[in-house]
């Protein structure tokens, strides 16, 4: 019994010595694939950008007075000139009438000025003129008197002298008397016209300017738009330097986009442009490049480009943020893969393609990568058409790795 105990274990041990593994047979992994085609692809250039209207202002009040009542509320659309809010105006109505008072005051002096009524100066002129006249006669006739009486041997000639001197003299008065009242006339008149006329302008100046005072104690629109702020109520005092509201019109939107410089020049006026919002699941709207400014944000190095687009259903709003694509032109001929063949490297314009080969095997291929669209991505290098690449599967699928392919369909 010992002895056959002894004998069996290396039996045993040569009948474990002798036996043999299969070897596994190698995986075969299932993939879809679709050929890399060539296509005319447009060229964009794309930039981060935010909604502006195509039109806003602060409406502040030309004149400061009370809020007497507002006429609209945050929201609400506009017209054009619509009355907005209504400001204390006691003070103006009484500045108005008090004006056109003078105003009547004014033309009515004018009218007399014009119809000959002699202001004072001329009148007491006048009057010296008589009073020097009848000096003269007088004078006139007592020299006469005295010449008699002296040719009689009445009196001396020193009272003849003396009579002759006052004669003179009140002759002399006289002249100046009628030279100053001709004076008057001929030249003051013209002057006294000229002042009434002034007068009476800026009588009608002040009253046209408190009547603009009064129209603009009434707010007014400028322009068709929505009231999309409020900053004061009623009983608030409004004043120049102090908005009331803040209006908009956004029937035609400006999404201004902030495009890096180095692909700045590629952007002209009048080219096709487009702007998706960030959240409304993929909507764009489609415009036109109106502006692109001459200078770079010394802070962002970047170039501002307005894209004005029509928004008449008003499905864009004040302030909204997402991205502008603009088209810069044309290639044509170029090889576009389905964006599902590409993995991106993240920070460069490089991704890498699985490529199904001839040997039945999965090939690693970087390439470079240019415009996306519509589910497609362009490739620049590294990628000819016609090559089959993985669609679906190719993800950590190992270089090397046994594929069976089955061929996407074209749409």
């Amino acid at each position: 019994m010992k002895r056959y105990g002894i004998l069996a274990i290396p039996l045993i041990l040569l009948t474990g010595c002798g036996s043999r593994e299969e070897a596994p047979a190698k995986l075969v992994v299932d993939v879809k694939v679709a050929r890399a085609e060539t296509a005319d692809v447009k060229l964009t250039v794309r930039a981060p950008a935010s909604v502006f209207a195509r039109e806003q202002a602060n409406i502040s009040a030309r004149i400061t007075a009370p809020i007497r009542k507002l006429l609209v509320r945050k929201g609400d659309n506009v017209a054009a000139g619509q009355a907005l809010a209504q400001l204390d105006n006691r003070d103006l109505a009484a500045q108005r009438d008090e004006a056109v008072a003078a105003v009547a005051d004014a033309e009515a002096n004018l009218q007399n000025v014009e119809s000959g009524t002699l202001p004072t100066d001329i009148e007491r002129a006048r009057g010296q003129a008589v009073s020097t006249e009848a000096a003269l006669n007088q004078a006139q006739r007592f020299y006469e008197r005295r010449k008699q009486l002296f040719e009689q041997g009445a009196i001396p000639q020193r009272d003849l002298l003396l009579s002759q001197t006052e004669l003179a003299q009140a002759k002399a008065n006289y002249e100046v008397a009628r030279r100053s009242l001709d004076l008057l006339q001929n030249q003051s008149r013209d002057k006294e016209i000229q002042m009434a006329r002034s007068k009476a302008a800026q009588a009608q100046a002040r009253l046209t300017m408190i009547r603009a005072q009064l129209d603009f104690a009434e707010i007014r629109s400028p322009f068709s738009g929505t009231i999309t702020e409020q900053f004061m109520f009623p009983g608030d005092m409004a004043k120049p330097d102090a908005p009331i509201f803040t209006a908009m019109d956004l029937s035609v939107a400006v999404a201004r986009a902030q495009v890096p410089e180095s692909e700045a020049a590629a952007v002209r006026t009048g080219a096709v442009c487009s702007f998706t919002p960030v959240d409304s699941s993929g909507a764009s709207f489609t415009g036109r490049i109106t502006v692109v400014n001459q200078a770079v944000d010394p802070a962002r190095r970047t170039v501002e480009a307005w894209c004005e687009i029509p928004n008449g259903k008003h499905g864009l709003r004040g302030g909204m943020f997402g991205e502008v694509v603009v088209v810069s032109g044309v290639a044509p001929g170029s090889v576009v893969i389905p964006m599902a063949a590409a993995q991106f490297i993240e920070g460069t314009n490089r991704a890498v393609v699985m490529v199904a080969s001839d040997k039945g095997t999965a090939v690693r291929r970087e390439v470079e990568v240019g415009e996306r669209f519509d589910g497609k991505v362009q490739v620049k290098a590294g990628l000819k058409a016609g090559e089959p690449v993985i669609v679906q599967g190719a993800y950590g699928l190992a270089e090397g790795t046994p594929i069976r392919l089955t061929e996407e369909k074209r749409r």
